[in-house]
């Protein structure tokens, strides 16, 4: 079983809010008194990770506040990969038995959920998706055996077919959210109003 101690958190924050428009990154925007792009820093904070990495882009947010160590991608036009390699080539060089991958613009992912990954983990193969019930997507939890495979990938497929591959940790859609447009925001601050 692999150990959160044993595992770096790689956190991507490079994308180019292409989809979000013309309002600056999307990171930034407010959510329940914070920036949107900080909220899974701040969830994951108690977590005993071996080490956090924000993999960034023009996003300008207070990650080291959150003990994250922030490594910039030179070039977020090559795609989510770009940010992947950046995190998973670091993690091999510090010795990690895994990685986590997450998603800076998921602003309601738990770790409690993010436990019940690690719960379903076996060894170094290992890949443990997040599942609404009905499709793959991060947080998404790989072993150091997956290392060679995540370093080979390109442009903005990601991990997609890895990912497909592992196994399923379903939990509630509305933690998984991934907020890719205005109008997505402006849905999670509804959810988020309802609620209360």
């Amino acid at each position: 079983m692999l150990s959160v101690e044993k595992t770096i958190l790689v956190l991507l924050a490079a994308g180019r809010s292409e989809r979000f428009g013309d309002g600056g990154s999307k990171l930034e925007k407010g959510f329940l008194g914070r920036p949107l792009g900080l909220h899974v820093a701040v969830a994951l904070e108690d977590m005993p990770f071996q080490e956090r990495i924000a993999v960034t882009g023009r996003a300008a947010l207070n990650f080291e506040a959150h003990h994250f160590r922030v490594m910039p991608n030179p070039a977020p036009e090559r795609g989510i990969a770009s940010s992947v390699k950046i995190g998973v080539a670091y993690a091999r060089e510090e010795g990690a038995e895994a990685v986590l991958i997450a998603l800076a613009d998921m602003p309601r992912v738990t770790a409690a959920h993010v436990y019940r990954l690690f719960d379903a983990a076996r060894n170094g193969d290992t890949v443990v998706a997040s599942s609404d019930g009905r499709e793959p997507m991060p947080p998404v939890l790989f072993g150091a055996d997956r290392f060679d495979t995540l370093l080979a990938l390109e442009g903005d497929q990601g991990a997609r077919d890895l990912i497909r591959s592992g196994r399923h940790v379903v939990t509630a859609p509305a933690e998984l959210i991934d907020v890719d447009t205005p109008a997505a925001l402006e849905r999670l601050r509804a959810l988020v109003q309802a609620a209360r």
